[in-house]
């Protein structure tokens, strides 16, 4: 069983939650003061105005951004195809550079395109005679940086900084 004073306060944060507050055609506040409970008070209160958030401006894109998309295009929110931006021969490109190891010639491919989340990409390769290697990278598809590559994505630089959504398309 609630006690008056625990009932009371559930009462005062509904409204507060609600946004419970008194009309010009309204009798007198929803809530009684501490005081004079049992009276009712003889003034009434005005609301208190809301504010208005202020929003700034959106600028349309120019001409020129739309001739070279950005690479934080991508919403962070889900993971989409990124349609050749960056290619899956880019990202090939910027793991030679990263590991010099990898088979010359036709001995990597791409196995899954690369999917964006962001400013970040995930990428499986198949190598020749290899498990296939799953590559994250970010940044744009002219200036990729290759964060990790090899059997397991789920370094910690990747888990402490990749969008949600493509640590789940990564399964870290």
């Amino acid at each position: 069983m609630r006690t008056p004073a625990t009932a009371l306060a559930i009462v005062a944060l509904g409204c507060l939650l609600t946004g419970c507050t008194s009309h010009d055609d309204d009798p007198g506040p929803l809530l009684p003061s501490g005081a004079d409970a049992g009276q009712r008070p003889s003034t009434s209160t005005s609301p208190t105005p809301v504010s208005t958030p202020i929003v700034p401006p959106t600028r349309a894109p120019s001409a020129s951004s739309s001739a070279s998309p950005s690479p934080s295009a991508f919403s962070e929110a889900y993971v989409v195809q990124c349609n050749g931006r960056p290619s899956g021969d880019q990202v090939i490109a910027a793991v030679r550079k990263f590991r010099a190891n990898l088979p010359a010639g036709s001995g990597v491919t791409v196995k899954s395109q690369p999917l964006c989340a962001g400013i970040w990409q995930y990428t499986i390769l198949n190598v020749a005679n290899s498990e296939p290697m799953q590559v994250m990278t970010k940044g744009s598809p002219q200036t990729l940086t290759v964060v990790t590559a090899g059997t397991d994505p789920c370094t910690v630089e990747v888990k402490a900084t990749a969008p949600a959504a493509l640590l789940n398309a990564a399964a870290c």
